[in-house]
Order: structure tokens, then sequence, then C-alpha cells
């Protein structure tokens, strides 16, 4: 085998931005692989006789050229924007070939050169990327699924953030994403375009109905900063902190139930979650404020209520957060296997839904159930013990305290039973 494959690091000022080691491997290398705006680029500059390859719609044969090349003697250079080890090949093709197989040549990033113009410190950012096929625009309650979703999902707990970009998901896309999940005053945008060219151009902090409008030159980095601003708690918040259906209010899972609720959900940072009669959405929206990198798939049948989970979830800005309208178990098939599962309300498919969450729980997930009818408690714990699934049962009642005269009294919420169960592994 001959020498290791060189996957060097380029920036738009061409043979400028090498050092002479990486300038002696690229003139020394018989087979050049690069998208090819690039390879147009250091064109001029290639040993006479080289092979040049566009890896454009051929990343996948990548690995196999490269293997034959370096087989055969021959010496390969990969080129690559910035660093290619942050949203780059290199990752791609150590997986595929082996460290062994590589020697990386890094760049200073786009990102870094963009933080350097506007004189930003960017030891703490968050970098994220959108250089991939048209994603398409973003609609709100998109899933894991929508091309711009991962960008959204590291969005939500940055302060800064740093966005590699493509032709098509340019920062105008990312702004109206942003319009879209009511985020515009969250948010400012900064926009560096067609770095180290002649009409390199730095776009300072914007607003994102401003950036929303525009079109940007092509290439471009962005830059989102998080305006100061208090944030609320990732749960328990008060039962007024969510809209409610009028005048027969109720139909929110009240807030010590709701934290004893999503306790025994035992919730991770990247947990799938199903919420089934969400009516209001308390407990599915703070399960997706506390499962950042995890998604929520919500549904609920009155459309009043429907209507009100989602201004609710607009309210609180979460974004990892699906509701569809429709009585369950519709609907249930096309969502992914959940980590834990939240029943709050069964529409009188209570059998049918337990036995179908068991069914599509994952190992070790948790199912949580409230009742507040002596009946549906009775049919819960007969459907689990016929299910051989493991189950517990919690008899929670409240009371918050309320002014009498100069005085307070205690009264007393309704009694709810919480229901936990887990399916054995062989059941």
């Amino acid at each position: 085998m001959s020498e290791p494959c060189r996957i060097i690091g380029v920036l738009d000022n061409g043979i400028d931005g090498l050092t002479p080691q990486a300038l002696a491997h690229l003139r020394g290398a018989d087979l050049v692989i690069g998208a090819r705006r690039t390879l147009a680029l250091f064109q001029a500059h290639l040993a006479e006789g080289s092979e040049c390859r566009p890896l454009e719609g051929c990343l996948a044969q990548v690995p196999e050229w490269i293997t034959a090349a370096r087989q055969a003697g021959r010496r390969v250079a990969v080129l690559a924007t910035g660093d290619p080890l942050c949203h780059g090949i290199a990752a791609y093709l150590g997986d595929r070939l082996g460290r062994e197989a590589l020697e990386i040549i890094p760049n200073v990033s786009t990102i870094q050169l963009a933080c350097a113009r506007l004189g930003l410190s960017w030891q703490d950012m968050v970098i994220g990327s959108v250089h991939s096929r048209d994603a398409g625009e973003w609609t709100p309650g998109a899933g894991p699924e929508h091309g711009l979703y991962g960008l959204l999902r590291k969005l939500r707990l940055a302060n800064l953030m740093g966005v590699f970009t493509s032709p098509e998901n340019g920062p105008d896309r990312i702004a109206r994403m942003l319009q879209a999940e009511g985020l515009v005053e969250v948010f400012e945008m900064a926009v560096a375009e067609r770095l180290l060219l002649r009409d390199e151009r730095i776009h300072g902090w914007v607003g994102i109905v401003e950036a929303a409008e525009r079109r940007f030159a092509d290439p471009n980095v962005v830059l989102l900063r998080r305006r100061d601003g208090a944030r609320e708690a990732l749960f328990g918040l008060p039962d007024a902190r969510f809209r409610q259906r009028a005048p027969d209010k109720g139909l929110i899972t009240k807030r010590e139930v709701r934290a004893v609720s999503l306790a025994r959900l035992a919730l991770r940072p990247d947990s799938i979650v199903w919420d089934i009669g969400a009516g209001s959405g308390a407990v599915g929206l703070e399960a997706a404020r506390l499962c950042p990198q995890g998604h929520v798939y919500a549904i609920e049948k009155n459309a009043e209520d429907f209507a009100i989970a989602l201004s609710n979830r607009a309210s609180l800005q979460v974004t990892n957060y699906t509701l569809v309208q429709a009585k369950a178990p519709q609907e249930l098939d096309r969502w992914p296997d959940p980590d834990s599962i939240f029943i709050g309300g069964s529409g009188g498919e209570l059998p049918e839904l337990i036995r179908f969450c068991l069914q599509r729980l994952r190992t070790d997930g948790c199912l949580v159930m409230n009742f507040a009818t002596l009946e549906n408690l009775a049919t819960a714990v007969d459907i689990l013990k016929a299910s051989g699934a493991r189950w517990d049962v919690t008899q929670l009642q409240a009371a918050r305290s309320r002014p009498i005269l100069d005085m307070h009294r205690l009264q007393a919420e309704n009694p709810v039973w919480i229901v936990c169960a887990k399916r054995e592994h062989n059941a």
C-alpha cells in the first residue's frame, strides 16, 4: 500500500491559504478528489497528468476510489473546505478506511474566520450544519425526518451557534424557520459571505425578520446569537402558564401530579416520548423541554384542545414536539418506538391502548397513566396483570393554600392515581 491519503483543508484564497507542506502534497498527488468548484480553484496548480474526480453524487464511491488508487501505488489527495474534521469529509472517510489510511491537514474553519471578522470569541460556540441536500421550508411540528430539525434541536440550548450552510439551505431559510417557531425576538443573525474572495461581505447582527426577506451570496456561513432574556424553568410550571379550555377549565394535569408523572417517565435527554390524550399539552410540552435531544409525539382528538395545545407549544417555544389531531390508537403506527409513554386520556379505548403501548414500548421503557376514576384504574390494573407487565400504583392528593380573610386554609385537589408499568423482557 502507498502513502496515506491526504485530506487537505482548503479555502477560497487558493494556494495562498495552504502551508508549504499541504501545497507539496497537493502538487505531488496522482489523484485529486473534491467538489467541482474546489477542483477548478486548484486546477492550475496540480501535477501534469494528475487525475481529478468530482465527488458530487459520488460520495459513497470515494472510499473505493482511494483504496484502489493506493493499492496501485498512486498518491491521493482529497480537498475539503476549512477543517475536514468539523462537519467535513474526514470523519466519513475515517470510519470507512481506518485512521491509519489517512493524513489530515486541517485549515482554518470558515466559521472561525467569520468570528474573527466580527471579533467574536467562539470557544463556547455550538456548531451545526445544513450543508446537505435541499431540506425544504420548515413546518412547525416537523420531526427528525426534516433536514433542518437537527439544527433547531441544537439551537434550543445554545447561546451562540455557527452554521455551515448550502445554496438551498441558506441564511434566509434558517431565519424563516426561526420565524415559524416564534423565535424572532430570541435570536439575531450574522452572515459572512464569500470569505477570502474580493467581494467578501460581512453582515453584522441583523434581526431574524430582516434576514428572512433577504438573499445572501453563496458560499456563506451563519452565526446565531441568543438575545438577553430570562429563561423559564424546565418543568413544574404553574398551571396558569398553560392556556386551558374555558369556561370549563380542568383538562390539564395539575403541577403536582405533572411533576411526579414526569419523574416516573424516567426521561433521558434523547428520549422518544408519546403523549396520548394531550389535552392542553402540559405533560408532553414539559417532557419535550426535559428531552432536548429527543422528541415528543402527541395526539389529541378534541379540536378545541388540539388548538390549545398548539398555542401552548408556540408560547413555550418548544420545537421538538409533534401534535396530531386524531383518536388514539390512530396515527400511532407512524410514530417511532417510544422510550416513555404518558396516557392522560384514552377516549374510551383504554384496554386496546394499554396493550398496544406495551407492545411498542422499548425495553425498559416506562408507561405512565393518570386516572381520576375508580373504573379506569380497575381496568388498567386488570390489563396490566393479564399482560405480565411490572406495575405499581401511587395515589396522589395535593392540597393548595387558599386565602380566607387575613389567614389561609388548605383546599384539597381531586385525588389522582398514577399507574406506572414496564414491559417484562419476555412479555
